[in-house]
């Protein structure tokens, strides 16, 4: 099991979105976050003079692929749904996944018998 996760631009989440639905991606979690990457962040010159924007908002797509198989599948989908060829288009991290818990079907394991244990001591 992996984890992807893609750091995208706002206006390209919902083609990212649609592209990973088209594909069989239905679960995802997305979170919109700032920050910036290699370009550390964007110059604007205006009347008054230059300034820094050094937090770049980006939208974060995690998403759980139980299959490794799939994952290329799912990378491919989002580079080409999210790219627009300029610096700033995002990156995309692959991460194991070591277990899922659906928390709606969780029972917690039983606990071994205190009785047998306060035995063993006589």
């Amino acid at each position: 099991m992996k984890m992807v996760v893609a750091i995208v631009r706002p206006e390209k989440y919902g083609e990212v979105k649609d592209a990973l639905k088209d594909r069989g991606v239905t679960g995802m979690t997305f979170t919109h976050v700032t920050g910036r990457g290699m370009q550390a962040g964007v110059k604007f010159t205006n009347r008054v003079g230059e300034f820094m924007i050094d937090e770049i908002e980006k939208v974060k797509i995690e998403i759980v692929v139980e299959d490794d198989s799939k994952v290329p599948c799912v990378i491919d989908t989002i580079c080409q749904a999210a790219k627009t060829g300029r610096h700033g288009d995002g990156r995309i991290f692959v991460l194991p996944v070591e277990s899922a818990v659906r928390i709606s079907e969780w029972e917690p394991e039983p606990e071994p018998m205190k009785e047998a244990q306060n035995t063993e001591g006589n």
